[in-house]
């Protein structure tokens, strides 16, 4: 991480959200919102989208923010994020969304996790999501979140997005897929990350 004690954002910056997912960047940008800045959207402006090459959430959540900096000469931020399962040796893990195939079938996806687990009885799920930030002069800086909770089989719920009519939150009845989308992204593994971006770089508007 780069050293952020001289770097924030302030009311009427602009900047990137360095993705394609239109889940990621509506939760992105609702956190985003009470900071007063322009945001931007990778997927809006038409840029590419990079090969994930990195071994571990934040070496991804870097690389798309740096693709989507350099290529906009803007700060970027990027959410690199998924599903880790112990049970499964950490997977899904960086691959997550490719369980979900071309597609992006996340019931299929959802269906290939509850099936590797089969009787195992460690349903435990951990969604992890590093946040990077890309600057102009090529610092960055990242933040991570992590939520615990429980794969629940069948699925419940139709909202939100991937996996979340699976996750259970600990301490929760109720799955993501079945709670108020306001209260699920202000508890989200997102959430938690970005709390801890928004103390280290954020002026509210």
């Amino acid at each position: 991480m780069s050293d952020t004690t001289t770097r924030s954002f302030r009311s009427g910056d602009r900047l990137v959200l360095a993705t394609h997912n239109k889940g990621k960047y509506r939760e992105n940008a609702a956190l985003l919102a009470p900071y007063g800045l322009e945001v931007l959207s990778a997927g809006d402006l038409g840029l590419p989208e990079p090969e994930e090459t990195g071994a571990t959430f934040e070496e991804n959540a870097v690389l798309k923010a740096r693709a989507a900096c350099e290529t906009t000469g803007l700060p970027a931020v990027a959410d690199d994020s998924g599903l880790d399962v112990p049970a499964l040796g950490g997977q899904p893990g960086i691959h997550t969304a490719r369980w979900a195939g071309p597609q992006r079938d996340f019931f299929m996806a959802m269906q290939r996790v509850h099936d590797a687990l089969g009787d195992n009885p460690d349903r435990r799920g951990f969604f992890c999501c590093n946040l990077s930030v890309a600057w102009p002069d090529g610092a960055t800086a990242s933040f991570e979140g992590r939520l615990e909770g429980t794969l629940v089989w069948p699925v419940r719920g139709g909202l939100g997005f991937g996996f979340d009519p699976m996750f259970q939150p600990k301490g929760f009845a109720l799955t993501f897929g079945e709670m108020d989308p306001a209260k699920k992204e202000a508890m989200s593994h997102r959430a938690v990350a970005f709390a801890k971006l928004s103390r280290a770089l954020l002026e509210k508007a």
